[in-house]
């Protein structure tokens, strides 16, 4: 499979993960027929919307397709001109505070939150279109995550992202080897990492709310390997079930999707992805944009082969 196609899958799969998540995002629980209700609660019917997921990653790719070589000056700049020109919505603290101080003046490497509260997703959201350009070593991903996340789980989380895209590249991950097990060797001792030999060691064939439980959150800890195991389940699922069974766990139900939906169409690339979903995100707000950035990239990015790549 060409690499133009996995980057198309890539993207619009993600892509779907958000808008579809993104109505289910802090929905309140349906209402049990054995309670009574003062007031019962309302109910709404979630709506597909692009959110800052699928957003920062057009923004990062868009980035990458400028020149030879991106810089994360160069990447702090583009993100901060897309916020000064309400491109993004529903951004994160972490990633508002460092866009804020980026438009105000700040330099990248400072802008980054650190801390226990710069564990969120928001790197891992946003890095998935490096995997496509594999000149940037662990080193530069690494700052590329410190313009919004300066913690080492932030890192750890982006980084496993783009190593499972890479493997489905690579011809290392073909939906039948465990994908956890190729990842683990190459992770940094960290949160993330011990929370993937975590999965790992469930008794069983663990299902999507098997791991659910373990947690869904905005944490990268709890959100990044819950979603690659999401991923992982894409070639006995499918990729609709699989999106339908990652949002349904709750949580940040967005962000999870999304990396779900990026690292599984990485794998089966554009075509595979049913046509119901592209047909359904055509008419979200937003999708030109998207049409417009992958078809610039698919033109930028070498046209390489999986045995290529690998």
């Amino acid at each position: 499979m060409y690499k133009h196609e996995r980057l198309a899958g890539c993207i619009l799969a993600g892509a779907i993960g958000d808008a579809w998540g993104s109505g289910y995002e802090n929905l309140p629980k349906p209402r049990e027929s054995n309670t009574f209700y003062l007031q019962p609660p309302s109910v709404s019917r979630p709506a597909w919307q692009l959110t800052d997921d699928t957003q920062l990653t057009l923004v990062t790719l868009e980035a990458l397709c400028q020149g030879p070589h991106l810089t994360p000056a160069q990447l702090a700049a583009a993100l901060a001109n897309a916020y000064s020109r309400g491109l993004l919505t529903g951004l994160g603290a972490s990633t508002l505070k460092a866009l804020r101080e980026l438009r105000a003046g700040g330099d990248w490497s400072q802008a980054g939150r650190a801390g226990e509260y710069g564990a969120g997703n928001g790197a891992a959201m946003r890095i998935a279109p490096f995997a496509f350009w594999g000149r940037y070593s662990p080193a530069e991903l690494s700052d590329f995550c410190r313009i919004t996340h300066h913690h080492p789980d932030a890192y750890a989380g982006a980084l496993a992202v783009v190593l499972a895209i890479r493997a489905s590249m690579a011809g290392h991950w073909t939906g039948t080897e465990p994908l956890l097990a190729l990842l683990l060797p190459q992770m940094p001792d960290t949160r993330v990492r011990d929370r993937l030999l975590e999965i790992q060691a469930l008794p069983g064939q663990p299902t999507i709310a098997d791991v659910a439980r373990l947690g869904t959150s905005g944490y990268v800890v709890d959100s990044v390997p819950f979603a690659l195991f999401c991923a992982s389940q894409v070639p006995r699922l499918g990729l609709r079930a699989m999106l339908a069974a990652t949002i349904a766990a709750g949580g940040d139900t967005d962000t999870n999707a999304s990396l779900a939906g990026q690292v599984a169409g990485a794998l089966l690339g554009q075509q595979a992805i049913p046509d119901e979903l592209p047909s359904k995100l055509r008419r979200v707000d937003g999708y030109n944009w998207l049409q417009r950035v992958v078809a610039m990239a698919q033109q930028s990015v070498a046209p390489f082969t999986s045995q290529q790549e690998g």
